[in-house]
């Protein structure tokens, strides 16, 4: 990873689903490309949500809602016949989220236009998922959008599996379209048996097995996380682990997702491994100490974020 321009924001895109979280105390605008978004704008960077709501009133209220957030809405597209996704979400004791997707939704069919393909060519980095990807032609329309990219703008797989909307066929795509993977500890090991990359030993390394994905699909980097006990980066030359911030968790919704952001923009900027890890860590762990995947500005948690010096 080449040293960068450190100081001029950067274009950043959460390409997917947008969609209301479904809590049993009230919704929440959700979907990793919003909070991956918000959470990039925070950095300084500018972030957008590149997806697709519903004509209908949550569509609006998810409007009304990216636009209180500080985030543009002109890549937001509106469908007139299908409903705005929504998911149904319940945490355990420990604040974990389980969900359940509401399917056939506009996010479902999000489409190639002439718009999103300025915006794919002004893209310093785009984020996308598996999750997304579950409909034709929302997969056909992400994979156009990450091949028009310009050469040696970043391409994050933020794995995000979720119920049975996913295959080896996809993932294998686009492991095969990303630059940088990231994907948590239960994660690796599911996507390397579907892949059939696994070594069948209970005792191998993660980093071992996270080397062997990063050969597999000639990728820059591979992140892991493993919740409260922090993550592992591993890249062509070099590995580092870091333990996590303990916090007292409010919600580990959209944490991930900020992880993502932080990780993001140090690797845009050409940091070193344990300032990528150090960053991304801390960004995760303060959203999980607030309640939603939004938390406000906090000036001071997002200056030690931004520093490049660990």
């Amino acid at each position: 990873m080449a040293p960068a321009d450190t100081k001029t924001p950067k274009t950043i895109v959460g390409l997917g689903e947008i969609l209301w979280d479904l809590f049993p105390q009230g919704k929440q605008l959700g979907g990793a490309p919003a909070n991956f978004a918000y959470c990039a704008s925070l950095l300084g960077d500018n972030g957008i949500a590149a997806s697709r709501i519903g004509s209908d009133a949550l569509g609006d209220e998810a409007f009304d809602r990216l636009r209180s957030l500080g985030l543009e809405t002109s890549f937001i597209q509106r469908d007139p016949d299908n409903a705005t996704g929504t998911v149904r979400v319940s945490l355990d004791s420990q604040g974990e989220p389980s969900f359940v997707i509401t399917e056939n939704v506009a996010w479902d069919l999000l489409a190639w236009t002439p718009e999103w393909r300025e915006l794919a060519l002004q893209a310093d980095a785009v984020c996308f998922g598996s999750l997304a990807q579950r409909s034709p032609q929302s997969r056909e329309t992400i994979r156009r959008f990450l091949g028009t990219v310009r050469p040696g703008a970043l391409r994050i797989f933020d794995v995000n599996l979720r119920q049975s909307f996913y295959s080896p066929e996809n993932l294998r795509d686009s492991l095969g379209l990303a630059d940088v993977v990231k994907l948590n500890h239960e994660e690796l090991h599911r996507v390397l048996d579907l892949l059939r990359l696994s070594r069948g030993q209970a005792n191998t390394s993660e980093q071992s097995l996270a080397r062997d994905l990063l050969r597999a699909y000639g990728l820059k980097l591979v992140c892991v996380t493993r919740a409260a006990a922090g993550s592992i980066l591993v890249g062509a030359d070099d590995t580092n682990e870091h333990p996590g911030f303990p916090v007292k968790v409010a919600d580990t919704v959209g944490s991930g997702d900020a992880f993502t952001a932080a990780l993001t923009h140090h690797v845009l900027r050409g940091s070193p491994l344990p300032t990528i890890n150090e960053a991304a860590n801390r960004m995760g762990a303060w959203v999980a100490s607030k309640a939603g995947a939004t938390p406000a500005l906090e000036p001071e948690i997002l200056d030690r974020v931004r520093t490049r010096d660990t």
